[in-house]
């Protein structure tokens, strides 16, 4: 119970490490807020900032799939429908409600405008991959085919992510990666054929 809790609280403090972040750099910009200045905002220490996210970058980056626990992907990933994993996870944050901007949509703008935040999103998205790819080897696809498609996955959600983006915002980000991501659906449908 006490971890539970615990964990609750780690969750609640990251979140609201993240909105004030987001408030400032709204404000000032990414490159005029410091580190200092997020934790006094959110009334934690720097080192709790450093300790959660490891950088500005990291606080623009992080996600609830950084801390996810390799069970919990896997309860939450479908090895024969991967496209519609990310679609499913998408719509979950879109729905998810939320007081103003959901903060998974507040970051996305920061991707792009930020060449270090692209660069840092480049190597979350890396590890995203790493963490995928061996769920997605389910007899179908060689060790090789899943790392590519792993890739062509995460790297194909940040370019859905793009098009948004570009396009300021004018349909759900959801439809986005669907549209997307939809022509990887037939690595996985060739087996069922």
């Amino acid at each position: 119970m006490a971890t539970g809790l615990r964990e609750r609280w780690r969750v609640k403090a990251r979140r609201t490490i993240q909105e004030r972040a987001l408030d400032l750099f709204d404000e000032r910009g990414f490159g005029a807020v410091t580190i200092e200045e997020i934790a006094a905002a959110a009334e934690v220490s720097p080192s709790s900032v450093y300790r959660y996210f490891g950088t500005k970058e990291g606080l623009i980056v992080a996600d609830e799939f950084d801390t996810m626990s390799q069970q919990a992907l896997e309860e939450l990933f479908d090895p024969a429908d991967p496209v519609g994993t990310m679609v499913r996870i998408v719509r979950d944050y879109e729905a998810a409600p939320t007081e103003g901007e959901p903060i998974p949509w507040r970051r996305i703008r920061y991707f792009f405008k930020e060449p270090s935040v692209r660069t840092a999103f480049g190597a979350a998205l890396d590890r995203a991959s790493q963490r995928i790819a061996p769920l997605m080897s389910d007899g179908r696809l060689t060790e090789t085919q899943a790392r590519v498609a792993a890739n062509a996955l995460v790297f194909g959600y940040f370019a859905a992510l793009e098009q948004w983006y570009l396009d300021g915002g004018v349909r759900p980000v959801a439809e986005y990666v669907e549209e997307g991501l939809a022509p990887l659906r037939g690595i996985w449908s060739v087996g069922d054929e």
